[in-house]
């Protein structure tokens, strides 16, 4: 079977664009072979700085004929019937169609339609050009004299040649010419753009890729990863360094080399004075290079470990000494930022104001940048205020939060004060990566408690399913105002996400908080915190219409949301998908509405957070009498935990196949309007079964609730584990729907009593099984 080797090499391509580019040819390349008839038995892309390359092995050397039948009118027809058949069929004569008969429909002309296979070097030939010219690059270029026609080709850069080779292993390969712009395919290639800038004719892939790594490029991304990453250990061990291993950066890094030749450089230990991450940033951003530390310190040295493209014949010193140049330049600026955030700033006399809204000192360079954010009244988002309005939300917030994490309520609030003033440090200015995390280091230096300056870092966390959540009560308080913040204002101003579009990272926000109150085990009533949040909002958000009905909506809208996010999380740990919303689709004895504690949970002092506003809408008299429901979410996973245990056992099992069949008579019955007795009158149970089962529901549903109201959901499956035997025994002696209306009634209502029992934990209706 022949192979294919196609290489389309251009200036250099952005490191950050390879990757996917040369996957993007590969898929765009073997679904048009597929679509035209032929197939393969693998394809694998490569890529480098300056060209994207395919190996395709085992294509067919044609495509396969294809035959078709196509039906055509009957052979009594008339005759321009007959006529357009044959046109469309492709047929002269009516002589080369075939007759083919039918019992109903009688005699019926057929034509068998035979399209011959096409040579794969055709196929190939005529849908190469296509891709290149529409190749999903996100700002192609035009060049050259050719690029002032229409039509001019577009590449990301400068597309300089072509290689396309086909033909077996070991036989000899031709050129497919294909033309595209003033381009032709060839079998010629060029190696370093300055060690080996000759031309190279190639025969196959085994040949393409031996004479290309002899004229000093290594075609293969993944091997080149491995020599960097193996020379740049080795160089930092040699120096007793360990190197700071930076995936991102390695990936960036091996795009921007063909040859690449580990060097090491080094810059005044004064610098070191600058905190690491600053360093490191400044190294990464500026220069593309990594950083290295001691063995076992967090600190980093002042060697740097970077990546040149060619090798040079003086070893690399002037490589190294302009490297130097420009990292030194760059961390004088970054100790610039540095010292200049420690001081005070100019116009401190116009900060008052904003000092006293937020309780700040003036004489702290943090409190500072803090009074500084507020004065300039920096937007947060158009329709949700500025950022010195949205830090007062998160007060109020995380206010009302300290009641429930036991956060120490002062240090909460001073956390929430100086979360944001890094925004307006230089430091942040030029890397916004550093965020909080300079934050926390200017805060350790004005002297704040290590609570506040660590909840100033921890304030953004977890960012992501990996990373770590905040360190202590305050900061896990801030973050969840935060976050909660973002959820609750964005979808009051309808900024939700929308399929994969999410634009102000409202899922992973949510997922934040999930995690937050599931691993820090925190009890919170998440459908009052819309309420609370609009008792914090003054002027600053723009609302549609009456601001407790879209906050009623907001509530409602978000706890399913959350619940969504609760669901991919639980998923990943293992829970299956029906037991979890066996239990979101309960009903669970719920709280006031307004608590921010969940139902059961007891305030200090009799405490009750304030929710009214002037003018309550109907969104708000709503929620009134609804009440909370599944809106702790902490509760929620522990009920699927124990679910799960219970349903796996075989008293679990036996229960579940009664419980269903309950339910779904029960739910049968009220479809089709049948009365159900409002309670169950024991003067009307005459069987032995059914009095037995109705002594035994009552007797579960007191244990149960018991131990519902104790959170032991454990306990609470064990007392409904006693009915298998009496719903059994029940289904097998008592016909529910008797001739007696009142007693059928009277059973039915006695099925209602196994569902709510039931209900309190799981709906059994929706596991499966």
């Amino acid at each position: 079977m022949p192979d294919l080797l196609l290489e389309l090499r251009s200036e250099e391509i952005p490191a950050r664009m390879q990757r996917k580019a040369a996957g993007d040819l590969k898929k765009l390349l073997t679904d048009a072979l597929v679509e035209a008839g032929l197939t393969y038995e693998g394809a694998r892309e490569y890529w480098t700085p300056r060209r994207l390359t395919l190996d395709i092995r085992g294509l067919n050397t044609r495509s396969a004929d294809v035959r078709e039948e196509r039906k055509g009118p009957r052979t009594d027809a008339n005759e321009k019937a007959i006529e357009g058949f044959l046109r469309g069929a492709g047929l002269t004569s009516i002589s080369q169609a075939h007759v083919h008969s039918d019992p109903k429909k009688g005699d019926f002309y057929v034509a068998h339609i035979v399209k011959p296979g096409r040579p794969a070097e055709e196929i190939i030939a005529e849908v190469m050009p296509g891709i290149i010219r529409n190749f999903p690059w996100g700002n192609p270029m035009r060049s050259g004299a050719a690029s002032a026609k229409p039509g001019a080709l577009r590449w990301v850069r400068p597309l300089q040649s072509i290689v396309c080779l086909f033909g077996p292993e070991h036989e000899e390969t031709h050129v497919i010419p294909f033309t595209v712009g003033d381009i032709t395919a060839s079998n010629v290639t060029y190696g370093h753009r300055f060690h080996a800038p000759e031309a190279i004719t190639v025969r196959r892939f085994a040949d393409y890729i031996e004479k290309l790594e002899k004229a000093k490029v290594i075609l293969d991304a993944e091997r080149r990863k491995q020599i960097i990453a193996a020379d740049a250990a080795n160089i930092a061990f040699a120096s007793g360094l360990e190197l700071v291993e930076d995936e991102a950066l390695l990936e960036e890094v091996c795009g921007l080399v063909e040859w690449p030749q580990v060097l090491m450089g080094s810059f005044e230990e004064d610098y070191l004075a600058i905190p690491s991450e600053i360093i490191r940033l400044t190294i990464k951003t500026n220069q593309k290079c990594f950083v290295t530390r001691r063995p076992g310190e967090e600190t980093l040295s002042n060697k740097f470990i970077l990546v040149a493209n060619i090798e040079a014949k003086d070893g690399g010193k002037e490589i190294i000494h302009g490297n130097g140049k420009v990292v030194r330049a760059r961390l004088s600026d970054a100790k610039h930022f540095w010292t200049r955030d420690q001081g005070d700033l100019p116009d401190l006399e116009t900060l008052e104001a904003s000092a006293k809204k937020f309780d700040l000192d003036l004489k702290k360079p943090l409190d500072q940048r803090m009074a500084k954010l507020d004065a300039l009244n920096v937007t947060f988002h158009a329709k949700l205020g500025t950022q010195g309005e949205r830090v007062q939300r998160i007060r109020a917030l995380a206010a009302e939060l300290a009641k429930v994490t036991g956060a120490d309520p002062k240090l909460v609030d001073r956390a929430v004060v100086l979360a944001k003033a890094d925004l307006r440090t230089e430091a942040v200015g030029e890397f916004p990566e550093l965020q909080g995390i300079m934050g926390r280091k200017y805060a350790a230096l004005q002297g704040e408690d290590a609570s506040v300056a660590a909840a100033i870092e921890d304030h953004w966390k977890p960012q992501g399913p990996s990373d770590r959540l905040p360190a202590d009560a305050v900061g896990l308080t801030v973050a969840l105002a935060d976050k909660l913040d973002t959820l609750i204002g964005f979808w009051a101003i309808d900024e939700k996400p929308t399929g994969s579009k999410d634009p102000y990272a409202l899922r992973r926000a949510a997922l934040g908080v999930v995690r937050i109150l599931l691993e820090r085990k925190v009890r919170l009533g998440l459908e009052a915190v819309p309420e609370i949040w609009l008792s914090s909002v003054a002027e600053n958000v723009v609302f549609s219409r009456n601001p407790d009905d879209v906050m009623f909506e907001v509530s409602t809208e978000l706890l399913s949301f959350f619940h969504d996010r609760l669901k991919v999380y639980l998923r990943d740990l293992g829970a299956r998908h029906d037991l979890i919303d066996a239990v979101l689709a309960s009903s669970p004895s719920s709280g006031p509405a307004g608590h921010l504690l969940p139902a059961g949970e007891k305030r200090e002092q009799g405490a009750a957070v304030e929710t009214s506003s002037p003018q309550r809408g109907e969104g708000a008299r709503r929620a009134d009498e609804g009440g909370a429901a599944n809106d702790d979410l902490l509760m929620v996973a522990r009920r699927v935990e124990a679910l799960t245990a219970f349903i796996t056992s075989e008293e679990g099992l036996n229960l579940l196949a009664g419980t269903k069949r309950a339910t779904q008579l029960l739910a049968a019955e009220e479809k089709k309007g049948t009365k159900v007795a409002a309670n169950v009158d024991p003067a009307l149970l005459k069987l032995d079964a059914e009095k037995a089962l109705y002594a035994a529901v009552t007797q579960a549903s007191t244990e149960a609730s018991a131990a519902i109201v104790g959170e032991d959901f454990r306990v609470a499956m064990e007392a409904l584990s006693k009915l298998r035997g009496p719903v059994d025994q029940f289904f097998a002696d008592v016909l529910v729907n008797d001739e007696d209306p009142a007693i059928r009634a009277n059973r039915l209502a006695l099925l209602g009593l196994i569902r709510a029992a039931t209900g309190t934990v799981a709906d059994f209706s929706k596991i499966s099984g």
